[in-house]
Parts: structure tokens; sequence; C-alpha cells
């Protein structure tokens, strides 16, 4: 007669997740604190607060005034009279593209409206002056 003994039980190998979940929380703290702080760089201006303000979320032209009423386009200074061909030249044969104002809140009202009619009469087929949502 055979007699069998107790057999042992294998040792199982478990992976410490500790240190892992504590690397991934870090990852997740880092990364939600460095997009809150991304914000446009160029040139400086203070937008008009509104209390409607809603995220732009599709491509558009970008147009800057600042607060002497010099127009921009990709942080490049254009001249008045030099900024109805460089619209006509970026919105080219596409329907529907969509202008967007930054004007600066100390800007002259006039300085903005003609930004947009230039804008405009360039073939823009939709115009946005932007702002920033009001706290």
């Amino acid at each position: 007669m055979l007699v069998h003994g107790k057999r042992k039980e294998r040792y199982s190998v478990q992976m410490p997740m500790t240190s892992l979940i504590d690397i991934v929380f870090m990852l997740l703290i880092y990364f939600l604190l460095t997009t809150n702080f991304m914000v446009d760089e160029g040139i400086k201006i203070k937008l008009p607060q509104a209390k409607a303000a809603a995220p732009q979320t599709e491509e558009v032209i970008t147009v800057f005034v600042d607060a002497q009423g010099r127009a921009y386009i990709n942080e490049e200074e254009v001249s008045m009279a030099r900024l109805f061909d460089r619209l006509k030249e970026k919105i080219g044969v596409r329907e529907n593209e969509l202008v967007v104002v930054r004007a600066d809140r100390s800007v002259m009202l006039n300085k903005a409206v003609k930004v947009m009619d230039i804008a405009k009469a360039a073939g823009a087929a939709r115009l946005c002056l932007a702002t920033e949502k009001e706290l």
C-alpha cells in the first residue's frame, strides 16, 4: 500500500500593485495640473468678458487686434491695407470659413469693426468676436 503524504501547496507569485497605482495617480495629477496652465502665447490682449462665452472647437483663422489697434495674423503684424490680401490668401476657396477676431477690450470698437469688415470683404463666410468667460 502506497501512502501519500500531504501535498505541498505551490507558492503563488503576486505582483505588488501598490507602487504601480501610486505612479498612475501621480501621472494623472501631473497631466491634470499641466493642462490647466496651458495658455495662448503671443500677442498680449485682454478679451472682453461675456457670461455666455463658449469654447471654440473648430479650426479657424484668428485675427488679433491689440490695445493700440494693430492687427496680427499668427503673431505677425499686418497693416490694415495688407490685411485684406492676407485674409484672402488664408481663406482661399474654402466655403463657410470662420474668422475669429480677438480684440483687446480697451481697443476702440471702430478698429474691431473695421477688421471684421475687411474679413467679410475677403470672403469670410462667418465672423466671430472672441470673449472670455466672466467670472
